[in-house]
């Protein structure tokens, strides 16, 4: 399982997925593109200056609103490799790890800017600016499976090359 280390982009409470990719947005020729129009009404300079494997740290119940699965790939696309939340919205939770975006239910304390370390496996948090850490429970393992291969999708893809 891979860790991640990267630049925090800090967010509140209750960010629904229409802030994190507005409906108008959601057309098939954007596909490819989602992460070019992530959080442009609420945050529309960040698109330009996420680093990729940065991360987004947030309050409570973030990706309520729709069910819609672009919210999480949106991110990935935009660069964002994990978000750490106190708690999420089920459905995002889940798109999250169907689309291999890590998302780790921990409540922790950052700012935008500082650097956070994510070890998967030990379940630890670190904030390397604060000199802060934090413990989460691991994934299961089915869990920790779908995330190494990449999301749901990119997991049965290979079991039917597999199967051929």
């Amino acid at each position: 399982m891979k860790d991640v280390k990267g630049k925090v982009w800090k967010f509140g409470d209750h960010v629904d997925t229409d802030q994190i990719i507005p409906a108008e947005r959601l057309t098939s020729d954007n596909n490819d593109k989602l992460g070019t129009f992530a959080f442009e009404k609420v945050r529309p300079e960040m698109v330009k200056l996420v680093s990729k494997g940065d991360v987004i740290v947030a309050g409570r119940n973030f990706g309520c609103g729709s069910s819609r699965e672009h919210a999480p790939r949106a991110l990935l696309q935009m660069g964002i490799s994990c978000v750490v939340a106190e708690s999420y919205a089920r459905i995002f939770y889940r798109n999250c790890i169907n689309t291999g975006l890590l998302p780790v239910e921990c409540s922790v304390e950052a700012d935008d800017g500082d650097v956070l370390s994510v070890d998967l496996s030990k379940g630890i948090i670190i904030n390397q600016t604060k000199g802060k850490e934090w413990k989460f429970a691991p994934f299961p393992k089915f869990v920790q499976e779908l995330i190494d291969k990449g999301g749901l999708m990119a997991k049965i893809k290979e079991e039917k090359r597999c199967t051929r």
